[in-house]
């Protein structure tokens, strides 16, 4: 996987109160791309980050539809990766080449 794809797949950390408490079970969640599969996932987190990952668990979320002055809009539709890390890994976003 190159690195241009590595940014394409992940798209960024997820940061929500669920995740957090998601953490604390050695968990990590990222905004990833939809056409991104699991294995795509995992290979981008390893690289990017140089961690073992154990398991990759993604939801895919419907954008909210919201009323608004010109009639209904709709919201984007995300998708989210929850990242197993081995035991004794841990990612520090603030330590990022």
């Amino acid at each position: 996987m190159n690195q241009e794809r590595i940014y394409k797949v992940l798209l960024g950390p997820h940061v929500s109160e669920k995740a957090s408490m998601a953490a604390e079970h050695n968990q990590v969640c990222f905004k990833v791309a939809r056409d991104a599969s699991k294995p795509e996932i995992k290979k981008a987190v390893e690289k990017l980050f140089n961690v073992t990952v154990e398991q990759v668990r993604t939801v895919n979320i419907k954008g909210k539809t919201k009323l608004t002055r010109n009639g209904l809009g709709k919201r984007k539709d995300i998708r989210k990766a929850y990242v197993t890390l081995a035991e004794g890994q841990d990612i520090d976003f603030m330590d990022v080449e």
